[in-house]
């Protein structure tokens, strides 16, 4: 208990920078990792003062980002699992996805989205262009509504009701003026929960439309979505309805992956 309550009146009281702070703060994570559990052995891998290293450490472990057990030290926190998870989850859906993304956008000309849900809006993780001269804004990183977006609504469809509604309501605080009413939404949000895809009928970005549908993993549960999008143009109601079946393929192609099989079908 020593190690957290002991700090020396040597150390520079002031603040330490934005950046240099946050800079230390890593390497600490960093020191305690390679096994530097103590405030001294942190402090001397690292050349702080005690004092420094006490008041990062203990920050860290406020954070989740180190846990902290008397006579033993610091350990790494749940806070660093997980983002790990969250990380590895991120990075290999992407990777796995994307020959399928290419395939698709070769196979039918149009721009293919990948995306998670983050927290109360849509992820952007990987973009691919299609053939034709359409100009699509998003870009890999973007982050969009949930209720206006082809994608995020792909995300949502196994939530209820009550959860469309409340997300429905709070996009209506944030992102005011959305063309589609709240009843007319719920209903549509049941037809593509029923149909397991979903629609962007020029919602969310002015004259683009898009078929989604969900990716799910072994419990099939939902950890993705993909959105196939292009200029209304060439997505006339006829050529959406008719693409539904393979923007579907698609996504179960990368659920399989993820250990998803066509046994969660036989409740449909």
């Amino acid at each position: 208990m020593k190690d957290r309550l002991d700090e020396t009146k040597t150390d520079d009281a002031k603040p330490l920078a934005g950046t240099q702070t946050l800079v230390r703060g890593l390497d600490v994570i960093s020191a305690v990792s390679d096994g530097h559990v103590t405030v001294q052995a942190i402090s001397e891998a690292l050349g702080l003062t005690r004092s420094t290293a006490h008041r990062l450490a203990s920050t860290l472990v406020d954070q989740r980002f180190l846990n902290f057990t008397p006579r033993v030290g610091y350990s790494l926190g749940p806070k660093l699992l997980e983002l790990g998870h969250q990380a590895s989850r991120q990075m290999s859906l992407t990777r796995t996805a994307h020959d399928y993304l290419v395939n698709l956008a070769h196979a039918t000309s149009d721009t293919v989205h990948l995306g998670i849900r983050d927290g109360d809006q849509a992820l952007y993780l990987d973009k691919v262009p299609g053939g034709r001269r359409v100009e699509i804004s998003s870009r890999v990183g973007d982050r969009h509504p949930l209720r206006s977006t082809g994608l995020g609504k792909a995300l949502l469809l196994d939530e209820t009701p009550e959860q469309w509604a409340a997300v429905y309501d709070a996009e209506s605080m944030t992102h005011p003026g959305y063309m589609v009413g709240r009843a007319e939404w719920l209903k549509r949000m049941k037809t593509y929960a029923e149909g397991g895809y979903s629609f962007d009928l020029e919602e969310n970005e002015d004259r683009i439309r898009c078929v989604a549908a969900p990716i799910r993993d072994m419990g099939n549960r939902i950890i993705g979505a993909l959105s196939l999008s292009s200029a209304a143009q060439y997505m006339d109601d006829d050529r959406m309805q008719a693409l539904i079946a393979e923007v579907i393929a698609t996504a179960r192609a990368i659920s399989a992956e993820f250990g998803w099989t066509e046994k969660w079908l036989e409740g449909e």
